[in-house]
């Protein structure tokens, strides 16, 4: 009877592939995965087997699926551990993005990217380009569907595009959505007037649209929205987790934390936040947002199991962070640029705790009528402790690191106080892969690897926040005097 129910149990999670159930992968609770097989690789018209490396990496992610699935959920728990969940990732073809989807997938959620795949025309405008090569969207969901045996759903087009948006949502029906789709860059937002408007029209539209999406076609749909700690600057007191209590003159509340953005970008979110709080309480809707750290890394077991499914790495001086930058400064032998004096303190995760997070997120959804809010990040750095890790590992490798401070292009504080919380996600369960030596020598390997793909123009700071103006600037904004 036992066997019988635990059968049953995986077939209706969508556990057990239709004639291929096992009774081992019913006990286990595994989620049904395509054997991988070593995939063809035309060249010169010969056809022979993928290489070595490669085809056992696929493996590999196949078999930690496998061994990392969580037993048969008893009644009434909230995980969801993919079972065919239907996943909506806006922003999908995107770093964070990118890595979410294949991440979601191997583990048995139903995913589906919509991305206008602006991101690469933000490239072409400002004459920049990812470090490592990164293949189109539609290749890379093709590889992903013959390396993994998974379909990823893709659509193309603009959440700011109520009609499209609105047919997407309708088809698909998610039962979440994860959404990173807004321009994210700070200096990208500071480039001049045009920017700045676009930046506020773009992320903050879009979310509105998201909202309006699941109040009207499906109001069981749980949101999962990335913020950022930037949201918060950088105050004199402990940074809580979105929300503060205050006595004030005898009287007492739990209230959203004071927001202190930045830049025109920080600021989209602090309206996101608001927008998003607003509606939660209105129309009883369930919203998760996630205000995360920097994040840092390439390398997941899913974007490393086939080089047409590697993710981007920037390091210019408008989408690449002060770590990304250093790290390439050091594989060229470009002094380290750190901006003022240094003390400029954030939060950090690496890019495999950024996916585990949205899987917690979504596996453990929050009450309708509740904007839930969890901070994102697992260690705190300065710039200076920064530079000084890239330099100690760079030395390690043999190269010649040196750190120089040049003009903060940014109006910001430079020597502060910095306490955030960030409790929750790890209450639900998340284990920090934190900043070791290892992963700063990986992250060198990576760079000294594509180092001839390297634009020495690009990795100083061209965007400075007093001089932007009315006049446009795009085309010339990426390249530093």
């Amino acid at each position: 009877i036992r066997f019988i129910k635990m059968m049953l149990n995986a077939t209706r999670s969508g556990v057990l592939s239709k004639g291929k159930a096992s009774a081992v992968a019913a006990t286990r609770g595994a989620v049904g995965v395509k054997p991988v097989q070593a995939p063809i690789i035309r060249c010169s018209g010969v056809r022979a087997p993928a290489a070595e490396g490669t085809v056992r990496r696929q493996q590999r992610i196949v078999a930690n699926a496998a061994a990392a699935a969580p037993a048969v959920e008893a009644p009434g728990t909230t995980s969801i551990n993919g079972a065919g969940h239907k996943v909506m990732i806006i922003g999908g073809d995107g770093y964070c993005g990118w890595a979410t989807a294949l991440h979601l997938s191997q583990r048995g959620y139903d995913v589906c990217i919509v991305d206008n795949l602006v991101r690469r025309k933000y490239d072409m405008d400002l004459g920049m380009d990812t470090l490592t090569p990164i293949s189109s969207a539609h290749d890379r969901v093709r590889k992903w569907g013959e390396v993994s045996g998974k379909h990823v759903h893709l659509e193309v087009g603009d959440i700011c595009d109520w009609e499209f948006f609105e047919d997407v949502f309708t088809r698909y029906m998610p039962d979440s959505v994860v959404h990173f789709g807004e321009q994210r860059s700070a200096p990208y937002s500071m480039i001049d007037r045009q920017r700045a408007v676009y930046t506020q029209q773009n992320n903050v539209i879009g979310t509105i649209n998201v909202l309006y999406a699941i109040k009207d076609i499906k109001p069981d749909c749980h949101l999962v929205k990335l913020g950022t700690m930037g949201e918060y600057g950088t105050p004199n007191i402990d940074i809580e987790e979105g929300y503060i209590t205050i006595e004030h003159n005898g009287r007492k509340d739990t209230l959203p934390y004071p927001k202190q953005g930045g830049s025109f970008y920080h600021l989209s979110k602090v309206h996101d936040s608001h927008n998003i709080h607003f509606a939660t309480r209105a129309w009883k809707i369930a919203c998760t947002d996630l205000n995360q750290g920097v994040v840092y890394g390439v390398r997941t077991d899913e974007t490393m199991a086939d080089p047409m499914l590697i993710n981007r790495y920037d390091y210019d001086g408008i989408f690449g962070t002060a770590l990304n930058r250093f790290v390439v400064q050091a594989a060229v032998g470009h002094p380290l640029t750190v901006y003022g004096k240094g003390g400029q303190t954030r939060g950090f995760l690496d890019i495999r705790d950024t996916v585990r997070c949205i899987q917690l997120a979504i596996d453990n959804p929050c009450a309708k009528g509740e904007m839930r809010v969890m901070n994102q990040f697992t260690q705190q750095f300065s710039v200076n402790q920064l530079a000084d890790m890239v330099s100690k590992e760079g030395s390690k490798l043999g190269l010649n690191v040196q750190v120089v401070s040049v003009p903060n292009p940014r109006v910001e504080a430079e020597e502060h106080y910095y306490n955030a919380k960030h409790s929750k996600l790890e209450a639900l369960g998340l284990e920090p892969h934190l900043m070791q030596d290892s992963m700063m020598n990986s992250l060198l390997e990576i760079a000294v690897q594509y180092k001839d793909r390297v634009r020495m123009d690009l990795i100083k700071p061209a965007v400075n926040w007093k001089d932007n103006g009315v006049k446009i600037n795009t085309m010339r904004a990426a390249i530093s005097k």
